[in-house]
């Protein structure tokens, strides 16, 4: 198996950089660490209704972007933090795309990843239509993976999916001082079993979803599953969807409600990584608990009024749009407008146009002559 090493963009450098504040030379280069699969998505857009079985349908439009664990790295970089990624790609056309667009486009640390040969790149194809997404996915079976000498590094956090089983780095990075932030994934299996959130005892925050806190911890309430939580881990972030999220600190008994921001929601594709990216920016620059639940689904909900995962990211030329914006209207409730007050002090003093949209990458384009 082979590795590629290529020239990291610094993205900081020439935008904001969140931490800069709270940075020192004894801080590890890394930011934030994380591992996982990436997928070649290809999305479509501008379907009025599902395929219809026996018929052809026709998109409107069409983007390509990485995907899978890419979201949630693309997510974190745009907000300026140093992330490093540890993942398998395939040796196809896919994989060198999804390896430049990371390494290139976005500036993420791939030294940690590797190309293998003979294994091509998983694919999701994803249809969009009516707020809601339908999605098809191939792949042969992920190789195993084969951490380098220094995997994982040391980094101020790392964002960890939690299977039972199969992160053992998780323990590893704590033992180093990384801060873990954890997410969950849907439970096929129905069961549901406590004993799958072990690694909990690892990680300083864990951020799962209404439904899943609840199963887990069954109780019929999102706060009081998410104040049960507090037993396994210190800090819980539970989303509540159109309800925005709630998070309680459970060794201060501090806690925070801040309600969604109200939008037209295109495709919720990776909302959730933007979700965690979000918070885990807000906590390492040491922002209060409800600044930082509210920075979190700010741009969460900026995310979904765009098609795609990783396409649809915001960084902080979004984020300052919107800031611009929403000031600007004659009837915004001033209770609202307090609530994001402290993005004043961190926003440039000038931004570009709100609404924005992000081009869309397509693969296959050649060089003119």
């Amino acid at each position: 198996m082979t590795t590629r090493h290529g020239e990291q963009r610094d993205h900081t450098a020439a935008g904001l950089d969140p931490l800069a504040a709270v940075r020192t030379p004894a801080d590890p280069a890394c930011d934030v660490y994380l591992t996982g699969n990436v997928f070649l998505d290809i999305i479509f857009t501008g379907l009025d209704t599902a395929p219809v079985r026996g018929t052809e349908s026709w998109a409107r439009g069409m983007g390509s972007s990485p995907g899978g664990v890419a979201n949630m790295a693309t997510a974190l970089a745009r907000l300026g933090l140093r992330t490093s990624l540890a993942a398998a790609f395939g040796d196809d056309h896919y994989g060198e795309y999804c390896w430049d667009a990371l390494e290139q486009g976005e500036g993420i640390d791939l030294t940690l990843s590797r190309t293998v040969p003979g294994w091509h790149s998983p694919v999701t194809v994803s249809m969009a239509y009516e707020g809601e997404r339908t999605m098809v996915s191939h792949g042969h079976e992920a190789p195993p993976p084969e951490p380098a000498p220094d995997c994982p590094p040391p980094a101020r956090a790392a964002v960890a999916s939690l299977t039972p089983g199969r992160a053992e780095w998780i323990a590893q990075a704590a033992r180093k001082g990384t801060r873990v932030f954890a997410d969950v994934g849907w439970d096929d299996t129905g069961r549901w079993d406590p004993a799958d959130l072990a690694d909990l005892e690892h990680c300083e925050a864990f951020l799962p979803n209404a439904e899943e806190a609840m199963r887990y911890t069954r109780t019929d309430c999102p706060r009081a599953a998410a104040h049960a939580l507090t037993d396994r881990v210190p800090l819980v972030v539970v989303t509540l969807g159109a309800e925005g999220a709630y998070a309680v600190d459970g060794a201060t008994g501090e806690s925070a409600q801040v309600p969604a921001i109200e939008v037209e929601a295109l495709d919720p594709t990776g909302a959730g990584d933007v979700f965690v990216a979000g918070f885990v920016t807000g906590t390492l620059a040491r922002w209060p608990l409800a600044d930082r639940t509210a920075f979190a689904g700010l741009t969460a909900a900026l995310s979904v009024q765009e098609f795609g995962g990783s396409l649809s990211a915001p960084g902080w030329s979004e984020v300052g749009a919107w800031w611009q914006q929403v000031q600007g209207f004659a009837d915004q409730d001033p209770a609202a407008l307090r609530r994001y007050a402290f993005l004043a002090a961190l926003l440039p003093a000038q931004a570009r146009p709100w609404p924005l949209r992000r081009a869309v990458p397509t693969i296959g384009f050649g060089r003119s002559a």
